[in-house]
């Protein structure tokens, strides 16, 4: 049976696949900016998931028998992520460390501000806001 398509919001995701419910949702925003690669990078990704589920259950997300349907059946790089541009569709707010510039989500921004301290994975320098 064809998966049901839905367009909702889904954050930074291009696309989530939802696999017990044979659903794909793409992020309508990113869709309509990038027609191109969706159909080409981010609906078979999507697609090899619910495959992939069908076929095998329950493995790894992005294990073997995901990257073998990417390749094999789409004839696609078995690329775990997106490189859309994504700030006209998400709510950051800039921090930095020592090393580099980090985008939060408003959600963490405001765990911030109620005490919750963030470090950066590289340098382990507390982020501030910019």
């Amino acid at each position: 049976m064809r998966p049901h398509l839905s367009f909702r919001r889904s954050g930074k995701n291009a696309g989530t696949a939802f696999l017990q419910q044979n659903r794909i949702n793409l992020h309508p925003l990113l869709f309509k900016q990038n027609q191109q690669a969706f159909l080409e990078e981010v609906i078979p990704h999507e697609v090899s998931h619910l495959l992939v589920w069908t076929l095998f259950g329950r493995v790894k997300p992005h294990g073997n028998e995901w990257q073998s349907i990417m390749i094999e059946v789409f004839g696609c790089e078995a690329k775990t992520t997106h490189s859309f541009d994504i700030k006209a569709v998400t709510n950051t707010v800039a921090y930095s460390c020592d090393c580099s510039e980090h985008a939060l989500s408003m959600r963490r921004h405001k765990s911030i501000i109620t005490g919750t301290r963030y470090r950066c994975r590289k340098c382990n320098t507390e982020l501030s806001q910019n």
